[in-house]
């Protein structure tokens, strides 16, 4: 590598200072390997872990059937034990709750379901003395039609705060047609008489857009960064975010454009003149990690988003492996290697990924990607979460998977309360579809799902709430919770803490280079992590039956030393062959280079 004058003079001290990396408060080696690359440069949000916390169903404290902020702070030393670094809360600002918290009367405000401003202030402090970061979940491509800004714009068309939002006066006749997520008729502008005019709704009716062409409104927006982080928060993530640069032009989009929503809706005309002024005037003044749901529809719209030479954010969500497997009916895993190697390619180099297979927005991750039958299930949830832990990337593991906690597969549209379940049900009925079809789909694919109440234990309500739960609680609680895992050995909680220790003590598994074996292979996924003489090696079997598996010949299999096994005992490699069980998930140190 060419090597400026000034840059010669500062080679040791970068190499140096590139030896080593801050991670919770300690210091560690890392190999020099592939020091000069953007990705390999240290950073404590690359190094997390991160375990999201949907607060509306983790611990009810005062016994109304809804999680709250004392019902978190009361369970602060699970989360230690854990070993993970941030919590991510999904949104806890005031809201009417059309959409779960998703629909903001007031930023600067608690809801007061779940708390007060004190109760946050305790949460921090508690979080901060456990060693644990927070990062705050931001809706800013919309508000509630309840928050301040919203009910002064429609007042009148005079309004100061009417350009806070998107309209279309009703003279010009019925605007240019938009797709919502949420509408029970997927239309995105709702008429309101008083000013007869149309406002845009990406979401549902109650969640109007901001219009971020409206610089006082991004600087509204900016201001309300700045009292979260001036709190002491540790990063934001924003929901949704791709989407709020609009093509205000309102052309037409051709038929059928919603089936590829985010070429026509994500990554608009001036998003990143907003986030360059976003970073400029708030998130380069703070040491924080900054998540935008959704990366743009191609692997160049993500790396605009992150690379560090962007100045933008620092670290990409897609959704790509979300997409594989929504069909009940499975996935092919060649699909999944696939797409977990495209993009650990793409990003080997410069810019950061956040690594997950579970949130609040899709199916228990062992239901959805595993076998969470009786037989399989807790094999199946360990190899997950083997996976995650392994890949190159930060990871993201949803409150619940650590137990093996599954999808709750409603038989009534009663029991339903995510509003895109409810409102899809009412249009498929509109449209006289195959009901029971539908209800079929939603056991396996509905948000909510994943939403039910966390398993403590074996009491009431598995020991969510006194009183009567927000959504039901999973009959199966009895087989998975928290108080009967800790006290064994072999379950799904006892390996989540492991394979965290290990991530923690493994440079290579954090920085380490990903290279992939027989990607075709319909059951196996094996790859190594590679950083300077440091080599590992995992063989996951994707499967209900046993397999024996040949491994490539370039792999160095003498002297491997077993990490890490989701079976008990050790697995020997004979002649660069593993006989591996139904889901197994072995993780190898190899020889040294």
């Amino acid at each position: 590598m060419l090597l400026s004058k000034n840059m010669r003079s500062l080679k040791p001290f970068i190499i140096l200072s590139l030896l080593f990396y801050f991670s919770n408060g300690r210091t560690q080696p890392v190999s020099n390997h592939n020091v000069y690359s953007e990705t390999n440069k240290p950073a404590w949000w690359k190094e997390a872990v991160v375990y999201q916390i949907y607060p509306r169903s983790f611990k009810d404290s005062d016994g109304d059937g809804v999680g709250d902020l004392r019902g978190i702070i009361s369970k602060l030393d699970y989360l230690k034990s854990l070993g993970i670094d941030v919590v991510w809360l999904n949104p806890i600002f005031a809201s009417p709750n059309d959409d779960n918290g998703y629909d903001i009367s007031d930023y600067r405000s608690i809801m007061k379901e779940f708390g007060t401003m004190q109760d946050f202030d305790e949460l921090l402090s508690g979080l901060h003395k456990r060693k644990i970061r927070l990062v705050l979940d931001m809706v800013l491509n919309h508000s509630s039609d309840e928050h301040e800004w919203f009910k002064q714009a429609r007042s009148s068309r005079n309004s100061p705060y009417r350009n806070y939002y998107h309209w279309w006066p009703a003279e010009k006749g019925k605007p240019t047609p938009r797709y919502s997520f949420f509408d029970v008729n997927n239309d995105a502008w709702k008429y309101d008489p008083l000013t007869k005019s149309y406002y845009l709704h990406y979401f549902s009716q109650k969640q109007p857009d901001l219009n971020w062409e409206n610089e006082k409104l991004r600087h509204e927006v900016y201001g309300i960064m700045k009292f979260w982080l001036d709190k002491g928060i540790d990063g934001l993530r924003m929901d949704a975010f791709q989407y709020v640069s609009k093509d205000t032009t309102w052309k037409k989009y051709p038929e059928g454009y919603e089936r590829n929503i985010i070429k026509y809706y994500g990554m608009g005309p001036h998003l990143h003149q907003y986030l360059k002024e976003m970073n400029r005037t708030v998130l380069s003044k703070y040491n924080i990690m900054t998540v935008a749901e959704g990366a743009g529809s191609t692997l160049a719209d993500a790396h605009s988003l992150v690379d560090a030479d962007r100045q933008e954010l620092n670290m990409a969500y897609h959704f790509e492996i979300m997409d594989i497997g929504n069909d009940p009916k499975g996935y092919k895993l060649p699909d999944l290697k696939k797409a977990f190697t495209k993009w650990d390619h793409s990003f080997a180099n410069k810019g950061w990924l956040a690594i997950f297979l579970g949130n609040h927005d899709v199916p228990r991750m062992v239901s959805k990607y595993g076998n969470d039958s009786k037989a399989f299930k807790t094999t199946s949830s360990k190899l997950l979460t083997t996976l995650i832990m392994t890949m190159r990337g930060t990871p993201y593991y949803f409150n619940g998977d650590e137990l093996g906690m599954t999808n709750i597969r409603f038989d009534k549209i009663e029991d339903y309360r995510d509003i895109a379940t409810i409102n899809a049900y009412k249009n498929a009925k509109d449209k006289n579809e195959d009901l029971q079809a539908f209800m079929d789909k939603q056991k396996f694919i509905s948000r909510d799902n994943t939403r039910t109440p966390f398993q403590w234990d074996r009491t009431i309500n598995a020991g969510f709430t006194t009183g009567t739960p927000w959504i039901k609680v999973n009959q199966n609680y009895n087989e998975a919770n928290v108080a009967d895992e800790e006290k064994n050995p072999a379950s799904e909680l006892a390996y989540f803490k492991k394979i965290v220790a290990l991530r923690k003590a493994s440079p290579v598994l954090v920085y380490g280079s990903y290279h992939v074996f027989d990607i075709e292979n319909p059951s196996i996924y094996c790859y190594t992590r590679s950083l300077g003489k440091e080599n590992v090696l995992v063989v996951l079997n994707f499967s209900n039956h046993e397999a024996t598996y040949q491994l490539d010949k370039g792999i160095n299999t003498l002297s491997a030393k077993q990490l890490i096994n989701n079976y008990s005992g050790a697995v020997g490699i004979a002649d660069n062959k593993l006989n591996l069980k139904p889901w197994q998930a072995i993780v190898y140190q190899l020889k040294r280079a």
